[in-house]
């Protein structure tokens, strides 16, 4: 079914095809011609019949563009012999706009190099040759104007084809990468769920293995973690993994500053003492939650790594301006007492540091010249409306 443009469009061709063929049934219906030019001679039939060749096709020059170029064109040149026209091949024009915006390139461009020659020598024949209305000067000045009407249409329509081509090119362009970005963000979501995820599990695994013997009851509870740190992680990823299997479905609940605490809770239970602190988040758009909620992630997940068992001041603050977001650990401790900490490895730091970008913001982190590690993050603020 077409659209409201689209036969809005359709009416204004068939009022143009009516017009034109009305016009043209005047030009071979005149007996004489107050500007001195030849009028046409022959049987009134095939005037008329000249008058719908030219005029009626560009009706439906949006179907088949081609095909009423060239009708028009032998209709329009026929007429040119027989001194019917008395204007300059508007109907050529029309049809030709079509042939530049709608056919390939190829094929446009051999329309046009035959529509031309013929169009511009029919004239010129009819002015100067078959009957003489002009002179030679003249014959060659109507030619070129009924050369720059074609011409010019086609021109016009080849440009507006260009131009949508690259528009589409650019949209295509766009959807490719808007595509790339949110497979970006969901490889994101899933290196963060398994590498939080499974540390948690390796800490508690090896804690069941050191006490199984001396503390069953204790080796218990590091399993019952274990149990439960896998069925989550496992349900977060079938929902992450369904966006790729169901196209435009959504990535599923998305975790919010509220998960914070369940954050603190799980690095608590692989042996790391977390101090969160979470202060003027109140309305923060959901993209900003999700962005602070995977990097404290992340930075608690290295702490579990890397320095357990310590101590880890989480604090998330923001004003109008800015959020901070400021990780800390007093590293693990040493045989010597003192507090170490080994630097983390992996894509840990580098997906920080991309989150933190991506929304303008900037990253730091580093060893602390009194022992342990930082993190310290700050975003430009974005509330809901």
């Amino acid at each position: 079914m077409k659209s409201k443009g689209q036969r809005h469009l359709y009416a204004l061709d068939v009022s143009a095809a009516l017009a034109l063929t009305v016009v043209y049934n005047g030009f071979a219906r005149l007996t004489a011609a107050d500007d001195g030019q030849p009028v046409y001679r022959g049987p009134l039939w095939l005037g008329c019949l000249i008058a719908a060749t030219v005029g009626l096709p560009i009706a439906v020059r949006r179907r088949w563009p081609l095909a009423v170029l060239l009708t028009v064109l032998a209709g329009l040149t026929t007429a040119s012999l027989l001194d019917v026209p008395r204007e300059p091949y508007t109907a050529a024009g029309l049809a030709a706009y079509l042939v530049g915006l709608a056919e390939p390139a190829r094929r446009s461009v051999s329309a046009l190099a035959v529509t031309l020659p013929v169009a511009c020598g029919a004239v010129y024949l009819g002015a100067a040759v078959v009957t003489p209305a002009e002179d030679r000067q003249g014959a060659v000045g109507l030619a070129g104007l009924v050369l720059l009407v074609i011409g010019g249409a086609w021109l016009l329509g080849f440009t507006v084809r260009g131009r949508r081509a690259a528009a589409a090119r650019e949209l295509r362009r766009r959807s490719e990468r808007a595509l790339d970005e949110e497979r970006l963000r969901i490889a994101r979501e899933l290196h963060d769920i398994v590498s939080h995820n499974l540390s948690l599990i390796a800490v508690r695994a090896g804690v069941a293995g050191h006490v199984a013997e001396a503390d069953p009851q204790e080796a218990r509870a590091a399993l019952k973690a274990i149990e439960e740190t896998s069925r989550s992680a496992l349900a977060e990823m079938r929902r992450t993994l369904g966006v790729l299997r169901t196209e435009g479905a959504p990535l599923g609940p998305v975790p919010d500053l509220d998960g914070l605490d369940s954050l603190a809770a799980d690095a608590r239970r692989a042996g790391v003492d977390v101090d969160l602190t979470v202060h003027g988040t109140g309305g923060m758009a959901e993209g900003t939650q999700l962005t602070v909620y995977r990097i404290v992630q992340e930075a608690l997940t290295n702490a579990v790594r890397h320095a357990a068992p310590t101590r880890c001041q989480v604090t998330v603050e923001a004003d109008a301006r800015e959020i901070r977001i400021d990780i800390t650990d007093r590293g693990r401790p040493s045989a010597l007492g003192r507090t170490v900490r080994e630097l983390p490895g992996g894509h840990g730091l580098l997906g920080i540091r991309e989150r933190a970008m991506m929304y303008g913001g900037s990253f730091e982190a580093g060893p602390r010249p009194e022992g342990g590690f930082a993190v310290s993050v700050r975003l430009p603020v974005e509330r809901n409306p």
